[in-house]
């Protein structure tokens, strides 16, 4: 999962890109990076880091231009140094840049294709930088000196034909202007809005409508999948369907965990779907545990306390906030490797023990994936002197591989993978464990007017992949060079490791 920006200004840029990744820099932090445009020449930085430690004013200054792109970081094809941060960078034709979220699932077709047929060489493990040389080769075999923006929505079409999974990307053409699109399940979310200035008009492409509105942006909507929409570097805003038969089916795990609760994806509002998950566990509780014995409702801070406060007040139960957060540490879902993730929990949580003593606890998280967070928060309830600690998940089970651009490549390093409910609730040390039904979390997040939502990928918790050609043997190619025993593996030899300047 990574956050994606790309800005078309009257003005210089660089500071608009940087507040828009530090409001994206919970869809990654290993790395960032921005690319710029001034004239026809281009400036990079790129690193491992969060944003504010990447980008210093020495960088800054270099940024130069009106035009440029920006992405935030985590690893889930590929390795975890520098040389894969992006946005990446291909010369011909154009110059062209782009920064990618989400996961090509013919990545390895595609590489063989490039370096045969189109005579393109990848130098990193990175889809994204496959999926720049696609673009770029199509955009090269029509031949032309000067394109228009006709000429890139066909480039995109031929993205659509040749690349399979779930992608929205942004790319930028020097000296003419950036190209939004997204895959045609719309699997990964990218928005867009408009900016009035003194100067002119300004136009903002990213992943989360939060970056749009803390910018000042109007949000004019959704990239449809499918679609792609075009900015030059005079303002003037295109867009086109480019590719047959789209069907939107967003990945529901972002209206779960991923996205930040003041977004709107899909014309639907994260922070409402994240209260209505709550309402249907408390009415799933009443359904089937009448006879409750729960004293208080705490949440397993950040992203379940929107669930965990409906849960509490339509079940009648206090809320209480019984961890403190400290907000220097990583969401440790998204770290990289097992040891990481054990060590960094106890660091990023402390209970208070006044709010779990002598009490019946009812935990809530937005999910449970490999179950690291959970087992040990539960530890923590127990020796804040909690007498029965009870645990629930706002989400299914997650039992299946995502293969989507979320880092859960292998089936074996999650919890709920050939368990039952009560083998898991073992696992995980709690009296009791309440899951959501698949069906009440689509409704949670389907508004009442049904949208314009025509499916929800949920493969994570049915193992249906909604692009239809996920095999099995593909799930095992991904849990053998995914899982966190070949990435660990990967970066102690610093597998892809390539020069990165700040000019390009």
């Amino acid at each position: 999962m990574c956050g994606i920006v790309g800005i078309v200004s009257q003005g210089p840029v660089n500071q608009s890109l940087y507040d828009a990744l530090l409001v994206l820099q919970h869809r990654g932090q290993d790395a960032a990076g921005i690319v710029t445009c001034e004239g026809e020449k281009l400036h990079l930085r790129k690193d491992n880091g969060l944003a504010r430690d990447v980008f210093r004013t020495r960088h800054m200054i270099q940024l130069r231009g009106r035009m440029g792109l920006g992405h935030v970081r985590y690893p889930t094809a590929g390795a975890c140094n520098s040389a894969e941060a992006q946005p990446f960078y291909v010369n011909s034709p154009y110059g062209i840049t782009l920064a990618h979220n989400g996961n090509l699932t013919n990545a390895e077709d595609l590489k063989r294709d490039l370096f045969v047929e189109d005579l393109r060489h990848i130098n990193t493990d990175s889809d994204s930088e496959i999926l720049l040389n696609v673009f770029a080769h199509e955009l090269q075999i029509q031949g032309k000196l000067r394109i228009d923006e006709q000429d890139v929505f066909r480039a995109v079409a031929g993205v659509h034909r040749r690349c399979r999974g779930g992608y929205a990307a942004v790319a930028m053409i020097p000296g003419f202007g950036i190209c939004g699109f997204r895959d045609p399940f719309g699997i990964r979310p990218i928005v867009y809005g408009i900016r009035e200035t003194d100067e002119g008009t300004e136009y903002m492409i990213a992943s989360e409508s939060v970056a749009l509105d803390t910018l000042g942006f109007r949000l004019i909507g959704d990239v449809a999948p499918g679609e792609a929409v075009f900015i030059d570097i005079d303002g003037h805003f295109y867009s086109r369907q480019c590719a047959p038969d789209p069907i939107l089916s967003p990945c529901i795990f972002e209206f779960v965990y991923f996205a930040r609760p003041d977004s709107i994806i899909d014309n639907i509002s994260v922070h409402k779907a994240r209260s209505r998950m709550g309402r249907k566990l408390a009415a799933k509780i009443k359904r089937e545990w009448s006879n409750h014995d729960i004293d208080v409702v705490i949440p397993v801070p950040d992203t379940s306390r929107t669930a965990a406060l409906q849960l509490a007040n339509s079940l009648g139960i206090p809320y209480a906030e019984g961890f403190i957060k400290n907000r220097y540490i990583g969401r440790t879902f998204i770290m990289p490797g097992q040891k990481v993730r054990k060590k960094s929990v106890r660091q990023k949580l402390n209970a208070i023990d006044l709010e779990f003593k002598k009490k019946n606890v009812l935990l809530v998280d937005d999910s449970i994936v490999r179950g690291t967070t959970s087992q040990q928060i539960i530890q923590m309830a127990r020796e804040a002197g909690a007498h029965k600690v009870y645990f629930a998940s706002a989400a299914p089970p997650v039992r299946y591989p995502n293969v989507y651009g979320i880092d859960m490549p292998s089936a074996n390093e999650l919890v709920a993978h050939g368990r039952t409910e009560d083998e898991v609730a073992r696992e995980l040390g709690t009296d009791r464990l309440i899951y959501q039904d698949l069906s009440d979390l689509v409704q949670a997040v389907q508004k009442r007017d049904k949208s314009r939502v025509d499916r929800f990928d949920a493969a994570v918790f049915d193992g249906d992949y909604v692009t239809g050609d996920v095999t099995h043997e593909y799930l095992q190619h991904l849990a053998l060079h995914r899982n966190d025993g070949a990435k660990e593996a990967k970066s102690f030899r610093g597998d892809g490791v390539i020069g990165l300047h700040n000019t390009v």
